[in-house]
């Protein structure tokens, strides 16, 4: 079984290769592709909402009382906080150091004009009202079919709350639910037969896309000093403070692990969204990693939702980056500012692809910037979007595996609960 698996992420990996490759080489033929990669990506996310509801309530059905849920969901708040704050830290530490802005010409009008984003200012207040907001729905129906997967995680911990409390009397509603759950499970196996065809599909058409409208290679020269500030941020994030974290909280080898969670990570990488990688995320987590179900079901779809690590230090960059461009010296005090509103901003970003551009707004007005030179980050910004993704659910794996530390013992040690 296990050689299975390694054969899924190896084959995942060439279907990568092939596709940058196919979509560098022959634009005009990778294109064509885009059908299959959408099929693929509408595949996982038809499985989004019922396995976040199901799982999250599975998980706390788990632990048979819903009020030994305090210590794990206060390490799991304060872990994706402290991590998404060392996070912008770490952004921008290097943007500063590096200066990928300084000298850089300014970027053209028509490319200002294609970027030009309808706002309003919003300060830290109103960044937390609607933060605060976004945590219940008063359509449950609706959310599920706009996918808000903060309000429902919400509703599904106060559903399966109070199974618990109801005990014997809610024994049916329980098990079906657990057993829905491993359902949905299984049927994502089923799915990741096929993840390297439809990962092929989605990278072929998407550099294909990319090397078709302006020619990649250059772009990348053009901004190669700004993609390498925020490629070196996420990879010290990824693999020094996310990797440390997990050697010293959770006792585990970050390498293995890391092979462990690599195909959700491959994924992450291919579809840009760690809302679409969840079940893969999921799936990895308990059968590879060998992190109990109870963890991964609590603390991963809550992960996906509102930890993006990745996305917080890309938007402190890109804000701090803009300011160079446009020869703007920040202060410390607007630095910090734009410190708290990435990482704010970050939370409430969706796990969709290239939603940081939406948030960033937030962060460019809260220090005066204009919001239209986001028209400069555009040309690299859905290649940088799968990069930080894949450190966004790579840190949702980490938190993962130091929640299952604290855990109480499994509830069918209890004779109370289902069996």
């Amino acid at each position: 079984m296990s050689n299975e698996k390694n054969h899924l992420t190896l084959w995942i990996f060439i279907a990568i290769v092939l596709g940058v490759l196919l979509g560098l080489w022959r634009p005009h033929w990778a294109v064509g592709f885009a059908v299959g990669g959408e099929i693929f990506l509408r595949l996982l996310k038809m499985l989004v909402v019922p396995l976040v509801m199901t799982s999250v309530m599975a998980g706390i059905l788990g632990f048979g009382d819903v009020r030994r849920l305090g210590r794990p969901g206060a390490v799991a708040i304060g872990y994706y906080l402290t991590t998404t704050v060392l996070a912008v830290i770490v952004g921008i530490v290097l943007v500063n150091a590096f200066e990928p802005g300084a000298g850089a010409p300014p970027p053209d009008t028509a490319l200002l004009e294609s970027a030009r984003v309808a706002n309003k200012e919003m300060g830290l207040g109103a960044i937390v009202e609607h933060m605060a907001l976004m945590l219940v729905t008063d359509n449950v129906i609706k959310a599920m079919a706009e996918m808000q997967l903060l309000p429902l995680i919400v509703f599904s911990m106060l559903f399966a709350g109070t199974l618990t409390i109801l005990g014997p009397k809610a024994e049916t509603v329980s098990r079906f639910i657990v057993q829905l759950n491993e359902a949905f499970l299984a049927l994502i196996l089923g799915i990741m037969t096929l993840a390297p065809l439809g990962i092929f599909c989605l990278v072929t058409a998407r550099f294909g896309e990319a090397q078709l409208h302006g020619a990649f290679l250059q772009t990348l020269q053009q901004t190669g000093r700004y993609m390498g500030t925020v490629l070196t941020g996420l990879a010290f994030h990824a693999f020094v403070t996310l990797a440390l974290l997990l050697w010293i909280f959770a006792r585990r080898s970050p390498w293995r692990f890391l092979g462990a969670m690599s195909p959700a990570l491959l994924t992450a990488f291919s579809t840009a969204s760690s809302s679409a990688t969840l079940p893969v995320t999921l799936e990895a987590a308990v059968d590879r990693g060998g992190v109990r179900r109870e963890a991964a079901e609590f603390v991963i779809p809550l992960g996906a939702t509102i930890n993006m690590d990745g996305t917080a230090l890309y938007e402190a960059v890109a804000a701090i980056y803009i300011a160079q461009v446009l020869g703007v010296d920040l202060n410390l005090m607007q630095q910090v500012t734009v410190a708290l509103t990435a990482t704010l901003a970050a939370i409430g970003a969706a796990g969709i692809p290239e939603a940081g551009l939406v948030t960033m707004v937030i962060v460019l007005s809260a220090v005066g910037l204009p919001t239209e030179y986001i028209g400069i980050l555009l040309s690299v910004d859905w290649l940088l979007d799968r990069f930080r993704t894949a450190v966004n659910v790579w840190g949702d794996s980490v938190g993962c595996a130091i929640v299952e530390r604290v855990l109480p013992v499994p509830a069918q040690a209890d004779s109370s609960h289902h069996s």
